[in-house]
């Protein structure tokens, strides 16, 4: 029988449609599995008893529920932990893939010494012993030498014991310079600091809200608590609750929105403005909240007799709909439309922070933003944004302070946060680079850091390492080789994150008090030391005032004391919580000295920036403005990706090891670009050859690349893949606060 081309093609298809509707493949392929797990050779995990620990994440900044299912006392699988606040039953996909992170070949298995020259990987193997003697050595010389403010701690977080601990041994130390590296949230408890005289975290009832007005945040791309937001945003779609998305690029979080407003980036307090005109000219503010329970409003007369303009006649004189379109490129009609939607709901919630959060952005942003959510009445009621107290569960005593200590705590911090210019901010890490590199001498001679990895994670890569090549000693706590501990003197590892106890309160955004436990599922793999137990070590070797400020034999001691007569439930439930709680009325909800809601506190209009201030501008050779944008399948904080996450990262994110930046057909025309083509990118920081991936979901003339890729640590399956946008971008300072509040800078691109 002779066959043409055509015959055999017809043949093909049939038989594909044949392949594709038989079950006979899937039979085959599943006795094929079953066959080969009967080779001999074929390694077969050893059987054993099954069990499950209940534990809290310390993988994910939401802080995951977990349940892990174990063989005798090897974990095999991640679940989530039903009824767990929050993610109830859910977890993130790096929570679910943790047990690659908890068996990597690439952990710290014991304490490490630096042998060669910073970066170069030369590193020497020694004992607890050694290494704890020669880090306590080195702090002793510089408290002798009268440098004991020059000691500093950079940690992911600033609650739960671990945080405290290293406050307490700074305390003890003489220094003052604990930092937490930067989120959305440090701009929010500002916010608070200054419209509501509160010392509180910013929390959503975000179930309950029935219009959701969003200014840039990933709703379903880790913003917050990742999980709880994705149940969030599922129950909005099942009541209709209309989401508005306000962000230059079709987020995933934009693309399942019900409204995709595409703003001109570093525009979106003008905007909140703009709206803010519509609802006060049309009167549809809540006026027994912004008359009985709000100041600021209307203009006043300070004590002095001056006359101050109020919020109101602010916004008036200077945001009407018609210019806030023309900055922001959003028509004045939608802007109307907007404005009176979100009033119109009976619980309209609009939230900030872009992306996932990691970059804190101007305080006047979120200020506008809040205010918002003053003039429809809606701050500490059902459906919208809570002031809640912090946690406040650590009663310990306060450190024993020797002369040393008294005369290092008075020295400024070496950030700037708390002093005359910035006295409502306590942490501005992304200023620590510059204040280094400007002087002749570091004010940090010697940093710790523990669940954080600041080289990779702030701005402008060069600047800091620069910065930490100045400082003379670096410890690391890491159980993992990340780009800070490659850049350490000593690396004292952590256990991993299965593998230890720590407690986990206060997932970032959620509206109920939570104290969850983080617990060890599986015994130490390697030769670690749990971070705790190493302070108190180094308390202990320095001995003195230090070494009394820690009266705890082990960590485990401490956090059971700790805990006190919670102990025993939080052990049983892996948690403790207070489903009941309410924020509190208005009456007594605001401690600025009038008890009412601050407008505008002081001389803080919510409008004094520059409008352009979260784009780092360049010269006239850059057209184009780059912005980062996040993914729930690309970890961009102190934790990377484990190489199952990595492999479900799209080809349109990462071909190869080739990252791909987003940038509309239009602007790709006029620059002589097409599809998957290559192209070098240039700012005014640095430069990158970089693949195309045209979109129409991206404004024209800008370009977005992902954050979370061009690790030079963690393993190997990660290092070199794409590019850490951190060396493309730098800080921007809002002078309002101190802030980094860049989100973008210009650049240029051209054919490779």
């Amino acid at each position: 029988m002779k066959i043409d081309r055509r015959s055999f093609l017809s043949l093909g298809v049939g038989a594909g449609a044949g392949i594709a509707l038989s079950p006979l493949p899937w039979k085959l392929t599943d006795d094929s599995s079953i066959w080969t797990q009967m080779w001999p050779w074929t390694p077969v995990p050893r059987d054993g008893a099954v069990n499950y620990v209940n534990t809290a994440s310390t993988i994910c900044s939401g802080g995951c529920g977990l349940s892990v299912r174990k063989i005798d006392d090897r974990a095999v699988k991640v679940e989530g932990l039903k009824g767990y606040p929050g993610s109830n039953g859910n977890a993130c996909i790096h929570c679910m893939a943790g047990i690659q992170m908890l068996y990597s070949p690439n952990a710290v298995k014991s304490p490490m010494k630096r042998t060669g020259k910073r970066g170069e990987g030369k590193w020497q193997p020694i004992s607890w012993d050694e290494a704890i003697s020669e880090t306590a050595k080195k702090l002793g010389e510089l408290r002798e030498s009268g440098k004991a403010s020059t000691l500093a701690c950079i940690l992911n977080s600033d609650y739960g014991t671990i945080p405290a601990l290293f406050k307490q041994f700074l305390n003890a130390f003489g220094s003052p310079n604990f930092m937490r590296t930067p989120s959305y949230q440090d701009a929010y408890e500002m916010t608070l600091a200054l419209m509501h005289q509160t010392d509180s975290m910013a929390v959503f009832d975000a179930e309950n809200a029935d219009f959701v007005l969003s200014f840039g945040s990933g709703i379903i791309d880790g913003w917050g608590s990742s999980v709880r937001m994705f149940k969030a945003n599922s129950s909005w779609k099942e009541k209709n609750v209309k989401l508005v998305q306000i962000e230059p690029r079709l987020s995933n979080t934009a693309a399942k929105s019900d409204q995709w407003l595409p703003v001109n980036p570093g525009t979106e307090l003008i905007l909140a403005l703009g709206i803010a005109h519509v609802i006060i000219t049309e009167s549809l503010y809540n006026k027994d909240f912004v008359e009985k329970y709000a100041e600021g409003f209307e203009d006043w007369t300070d004590n002095e007799g001056n006359k101050q303009k109020g919020f109101k006649n602010f916004v008036l004189e200077g945001y009407s709909p018609s210019y806030a379109a023309r900055v922001t490129g959003i028509e004045a009609n939608t802007i109307v439309k907007l404005a009176k939607d979100f009033a119109g709901a009976s619980a309209p919630l609009a939230l900030c922070g872009r992306g996932q959060g990691t970059t804190p952005g101007s305080i006047h942003e979120f200020m506008a933003v809040h205010a918002l959510n003053a003039l429809v009445g809606n701050i500490n009621k059902k459906g919208g944004i809570w002031a809640m107290p912090k946690p406040d569960y650590i009663k310990w005593e306060q450190a024993k302070l020797d002369d040393t200590a008294r005369e290092g705590l008075k020295v400024p911090r070496a950030d700037g946060a708390g002093t005359e210019k910035f006295p409502h901010a306590k942490y501005l890490l992304t200023r620590l680079p510059e204040v280094i590199n400007s002087a002749k001498e570091s004010p940090i001679q010697a940093l710790f850091v523990s669940g954080a990895n600041p080289a990779y994670t702030l701005p402008d890569t060069k600047a800091v390492a620069k910065a930490f090549a100045s400082i003379p000693f670096i410890v690391s706590f890491t159980s993992h080789m990340d780009e800070t501990a490659e850049m350490a003197d000593i690396i004292l590892p952590n256990h991993g994150h299965f593998e230890r106890y720590e407690d986990i309160p206060a997932p970032p955004g959620y509206n109920k008090p939570v104290v969850g436990l983080a617990r060890p599922v599986i015994s130490p793999q390697h030769n670690t030391r749990h971070v705790g137990d190493t302070l108190i070590a180094i308390a202990g070797k320095l001995g003195g005032t230090i070494a009394e400020s820690f009266p705890w034999k082990s960590y485990e001691e401490c956090l059971e004391k700790t805990m006190g007569e919670n102990w025993t439930s939080i052990q049983e439930s892996g948690v403790i919580t207070n489903p009941d709680y309410e924020a509190p009325g208005w009456d007594t909800a605001f401690e600025t000295s009038s008890k009412k809601f601050a407008f505008i506190p002081g001389n803080h209009n919510p409008g004094n920036n520059s409008l352009q201030i979260p784009v780092i501008e360049g010269n006239d050779n850059y057209r184009l403005t780059l912005i980062p944008y996040d993914s729930m399948r690309l970890a961009a904080g102190p934790v990377g990706n484990t190489p199952f996450v990595t492999k479900t990262v799209s080809e349109k994110v990462l071909k190869g090891n080739d990252i791909c930046i987003e940038i509309n057909p239009k602007t790709a025309e006029k620059y002589g670009l097409k599809q998957g083509q290559y192209a070098i990118l240039t700012t005014p920081k640095g430069k990158a050859k970089v693949k195309t991936e045209l979109s129409p979901g991206i404004m024209p003339d800008i370009i977005a690349m992902p954050r979370g890729l061009g690790h030079t640590g963690i393993d190997e399956y990660l290092a070199g893949k794409g590019i850490n946008i951190n060396e493309l971008i730098g800080p921007v300072e809002d002078p309002a606060s101190g802030l980094d509040a860049a989100w973008g800078i210009k650049a240029d691109l051209v054919k490779a």
